[in-house]
């Protein structure tokens, strides 16, 4: 079984292209709850057009805007290994992230540094315009222990996204999908659809003890013969999406 991958934080060249050699990186203490991804383009109308024309009366100024919005969770109380007694120790490491750097062409100016957020197969690379840290739960002599950063990065187009490969989930051997029952529907009619003479083992295998009175939405094993995915008799199936 593979340890849960971390999110990360790491610092890139300033044309966003690559890894800076030496740079920082960071692995988050607990990844986020929910990551916010914001596209946005800049519209203006042009002066004298017609307001009349719609969409034809407006142009497009620049190649758009990609926004990242994350909170990240930091507890130096959870810290198991090298512990710190202050979590604005942990935190300074995010900061790093947004302070200006002198630039390697120019050393008279600031730049913001290069970042990438990776955390899985997503990547965001851009730079850190806003962070707001909230600190919480402090020890007696006033040391905070634990802390909210929410970050916003930003980038000067729009990021689509790459995948490889056709993206097709392949199928467990040894489990079969589940079928649910419709309002009214029997267990007798639901296996003679499936092909299925011997509607008694079904109920067994599924542990029906009225085949005539289905929940609707009950979710049945309609091949017995293989094993599915347990769920509670009247479950029904649900999608959610969740960081740690």
């Amino acid at each position: 079984m593979t340890g849960l991958v971390k999110a990360q934080l790491i610092e890139l060249n300033p044309d966003f292209k690559a890894e800076k050699p030496g740079g920082q990186k960071l692995s988050v203490q607990f990844n986020p709850e929910n990551l916010k991804v914001t596209f946005a383009n800049q519209i203006v109308q042009p002066q004298g057009g017609d307001q009349a024309a719609g969409s034809t009366g407006r142009q497009f100024v620049g190649a758009g805007t990609t926004k990242l919005a994350l909170t990240l969770w930091f507890d130096v109380t959870a810290m198991i290994d090298d512990p710190v007694d202050d979590v604005r120790r942990l935190t300074s490491k995010v900061i790093f992230f947004m302070t200006p750097q002198k630039d390697s062409k120019d050393p008279k100016k600031l730049v913001p540094p290069g970042v990438r957020f990776v955390w899985g197969s997503f990547l965001f690379d851009g730079m850190v315009d806003g962070l707001e840290e909230s600190l919480e739960f402090f020890s007696p002599d006033g040391k905070p222990l634990r802390a909210s950063v929410g970050l916003t990065l930003s980038q000067q187009k729009i990021l689509v996204s790459e995948f490889k490969g056709a993206g097709k989930v392949p199928k467990t051997p040894g489990r079969q999908p589940l079928s649910p029952a419709k309002a009214g529907s029997s267990l007798q009619g639901m296996a003679a659809a499936n092909g299925q003479s011997d509607w008694q083992q079904v109920a067994a295998a599924n542990d029906i003890e009225d085949p005539l009175r289905l929940a609707p939405g009950a979710l049945i094993n309609l091949q017995p013969g293989a094993a599915a995915s347990p769920l509670p008799s009247g479950a029904s199936a649900r999608l959610s999406f969740t960081g740690r």
